[in-house]
């Protein structure tokens, strides 16, 4: 009674198709998290570091357009909390897919979950921290294959940072790269995985990888809910395992 008296208040339709009395319809549910998990690193241009070493793992489970693209926004944007639901879980599957080559990896020890840092000026709009609760899904899922991780607020952003909302590869750079820095209690010497929703150019995963770097911490790889497709997009086959070898991470030290 008390779910239907909300519907009749708030109308509750699917961000993607805009069905009526519904969170997410099917078609658009399986649009955001029905597709193969795959590595998508390649198509963002500022994490190409330019020095011969391979970008940053990224692992996405869905392409930044269409239904997709919607619902991540409506869940971001527009108050649709109630996505978590869905969402969350997309990003707790893809953690315990990659978890065992993870383990490879570090072995025994700790792996910090760490979400990136949003503007002071949009965590105030939204009045919560949507990529937290992606954070708490993919440490979860790392657990569930058997990796120890814990959720680490490790990065935070200036108050003088603008949001990234509308702004170009370069400009996003710009924008981050003085601005992401990590906290001061922050873990040192740490294996980190980092979590965003989007990934677009790449600005702000780059910036979060050398702010942590800076600390004296290793970013390890990145998952986010969705990739912008380049214009030229050719679908590839899903990676499913980590690659250790094409990345500096296990050179390390930390192994």
């Amino acid at each position: 009674m008390l779910t239907r008296l909300a519907r009749l208040v708030v109308p509750v339709s699917c961000p993607g198709c805009a069905a009526v009395d519904v969170r997410c319809c099917p078609a658009c549910a399986a649009a955001v998290v029905g597709g193969p998990l795959r590595r998508v690193e390649d198509g963002a241009p500022r994490l190409d570091r330019m020095d011969g070493v391979p970008p940053l793992p990224v692992w996405a489970v869905g392409d930044y357009a269409g239904p997709v693209r919607d619902v991540v926004v409506a869940w971001k944007d527009r108050e649709r909390a109630d996505l978590d639901a869905l969402l969350a879980p997309a990003l707790h599957r893809a953690a315990a897919v990659v978890a065992p080559s993870l383990r490879a990896v570090v072995g025994s020890a700790a792996v910090l979950v760490v979400p990136a840092p949003s503007a002071p000026g949009a965590r105030l709009r939204r009045g919560r921290e949507p990529v937290g609760v992606l954070a708490g899904a993919v440490a979860a899922g790392l657990r569930t294959g058997g990796v120890r991780a814990v959720v680490a607020p490790a990065l935070r952003r200036r108050r003088t940072s603008r949001d990234q909302v509308g702004l170009g590869a370069r400009a996003r750079g710009r924008n981050l790269d003085a601005s992401v820095r990590a906290r001061r209690h922050a873990r040192r010497s740490s294996s980190c995985v980092l979590v965003d929703d989007v990934l677009t150019t790449g600005a702000t995963l780059a910036a979060s990888e050398r702010a942590l770097a800076s600390s004296g911490s290793t970013a390890l790889g990145a998952f986010v809910l969705a990739a912008t497709p380049p214009p030229d997009a050719v679908t590839e086959s899903p990676h499913d395992t980590w690659s250790p070898e094409v990345h500096p991470a296990d050179t390390l030290g930390l192994a």
